[in-house]
């Protein structure tokens, strides 16, 4: 199932992203704000009962995920 990318709710991304060392710092509208270190901009999740592919991408690019290593955390979580 390596390569694939599917939609999941916010919550799912919240544990994904924390599990993942993100730390949460505020809620801004309905968007989460998390800081990673290292990164150059925050992780940001929208509070979408489906949150799209391309955000999740951009979320894991931000820090450095692989999609081995996001496919792995979905799994634990």
């Amino acid at each position: 199932m390596t390569g694939r990318i599917r939609p999941t709710t916010y919550q799912v991304q919240m544990r994904i992203f924390e599990v993942a060392g993100c730390v949460y710092v505020r809620t801004q509208g309905d968007h989460l704000v998390y800081h990673y270190p290292g990164a150059k901009r925050p992780v940001v999740i929208p509070k979408y009962k489906e949150v799209p592919v391309f955000i999740i991408r951009n979320n894991m690019k931000v820090i450095g995920m692989s999609v081995e290593e996001y496919n792995s955390m979905l799994n634990k979580v």
